[in-house]
């Protein structure tokens, strides 16, 4: 009897877009007998309600079975090469070349808990855990992310996402920021990568909320992976694993937006 479905579950639409991204079983030894659609559906309703690994509803495939092949497509950078094969093909049917030309830094400084794992405290924000800095389009799509301990000031934690970017994308030119990141790095960033790093400033005097131009952008980024309760804090051991759910939050995000646009204005 099939299960009813979860507010997580990919609908047939949105299974076909991904689908071709999952490897395939391996050839030799016993055949795969597990639904894969079934072991992704559930590691989506693990980051999407934040319960624990061992406390997966019974009508998915064992917890075991599901990390199983988490890991291994971890390991495999796979929540990335899909990030980066939807984040294409929505720029392009947004009308947009699928190489951003201009993109957005920023950090967010979340708790970890008793997991054992890297970790550090955040003097400015007062929080004991891992930042995750983050690089994004200006449709507020994911191009990297790095997660290290809260301690590492951002400048330094701006370099490793920035190095990591340096290589994948050739139009880049320009990246907008905050003050935090003003200084030194602004040098680095031209003589190291060939960017402009252009810092926004609130206006002092103006007192209370500010929306500041283009650093709205990867706010709202940090909004769309709150909706995602596994990322509240950051309850994995590895900064890998807490790299890969985020990757997979934006997978999830991109493939319900591309699944409602006709399949004629995602062809790259």
């Amino acid at each position: 009897m099939k299960r009813k479905p979860y507010p997580s579950d990919l609908n047939e639409a949105e299974w076909q877009i991904i689908q071709a991204s999952i490897p395939p079983a391996k050839h030799g030894g016993r055949p795969r007998k597990v639904e894969i659609r079934e072991v992704v559906n559930a590691i989506l309703y693990l980051l999407r309600s934040g319960c624990s690994w061992d406390m997966l509803p019974h009508d998915f495939p064992p917890p075991d079975t599901v990390y199983y092949y988490f890991k291994q497509w971890r390991d495999g950078k796979i929540f990335e090469t899909m990030n980066t094969m939807l984040r294409e093909k929505l720029r392009v049917a947004s009308g947009r070349n699928k190489q951003p030309s201009a993109a957005i830094l920023d950090s967010q400084s979340v708790k970890t808990t008793e997991t054992r794992g890297e970790r550090g405290f955040d003097a400015g924000k007062k929080v004991t855990g891992r930042k995750r800095h983050i690089l994004v389009d200006t449709m507020g799509l994911l191009l990297a992310i790095i997660v290290h301990g809260a301690d590492i000031q951002d400048r330094d934690g701006a370099k490793r996402v920035l190095e990591q970017a340096r290589l994948s994308f050739t139009r880049l030119k320009l990246i907008w920021a905050d003050g935090g990141y003003a200084g030194k790095l602004v040098d680095w960033v031209h003589e190291c990568c060939q960017w402009v790093l252009e810092i926004i400033k609130r206006n002092q005097d103006v007192k209370g909320f500010q929306v500041l131009p283009r650093r709205w952008v990867v706010e709202r980024t940090f909004a769309w992976l709150g909706r995602y309760r596994r990322l509240s804090k950051d309850f994995e051991e590895k900064t890998a694993t807490s790299e890969a759910m985020v990757y997979l939050a934006m997978v999830h995000i991109m493939t319900r937006r591309l699944a409602k646009i006709p399949e004629s204005k995602m062809v790259i």
